[in-house]
């Protein structure tokens, strides 16, 4: 965080949201082991592209779903064939900053990325402590307790962004077929 206030540097970061056929959202919670953020519940998968060609395709946002694919693997054990880069809508973008523990945070470009599939889950327990799929009612008493501070739940900062204001109006676009046309990767949301 010294470093992120006395230099304001900013990295790339992607927020998965994948949904099953019932349109339930997949959360996990982040392992004790994370540096930043442990413990803590959020969007499905959340990480950065690599600095390899792969990972740097600007087109489409083509790079930072093949990290999100890449990811997917590596923390939910989510086969790439179970999530096609193809598959992945990229929604928008948000840019926040948040400190995690004093010492550590993050001040993020994140792409948001949609994708509606039916997976087989696998979680690594170094990356994820828990999962659970919910849908929108589940969302809004998980949200209520993390507001309340019952049981120590805590939500991830950009998650808590993205719901608070976007993913409501979103989920009616995963339920009508037309998240393509919820997309706006033009305008950066300054969180």
């Amino acid at each position: 965080m010294e470093k992120i206030e006395s230099e304001n540097l900013l990295h790339r970061a992607f927020s998965v949201f994948l949904f099953n056929s019932k349109y339930e959202l997949l959360l996990q919670q982040r392992s004790s082991t994370k540096v930043t953020f442990p413990l803590v519940w959020t969007n499905t998968c959340c990480s950065h592209p690599l600095f390899r060609d792969s990972e740097l395709i600007e087109e489409n946002a083509l790079g930072v779903r093949n990290a999100a694919q890449r990811k997917l693997l590596d923390e939910l054990g989510i086969p790439a064939e179970d999530v096609p880069v193809d598959q992945f809508i990229p929604l928008g973008r948000i840019l926040y900053k948040a400190p995690s523990d004093g010492k550590w945070g993050e001040h993020e470009l994140d792409y948001l990325l949609f994708i509606i599939r039916d997976v087989r889950v696998q979680p690594n327990p170094d990356e994820v402590a828990d999962i659970k799929y919910v849908n929108r009612e589940q969302l809004r008493e998980l949200l209520r307790k993390a507001d309340a501070g019952e049981g120590g739940l805590k939500l991830s900062p950009w998650f808590r962004l993205v719901v608070d204001n976007f993913l409501f109006q979103w989920w009616d676009h995963v339920e009508k077929g037309t998240l393509r046309e919820a997309a706006d990767m033009k305008t950066i949301h300054k969180l």
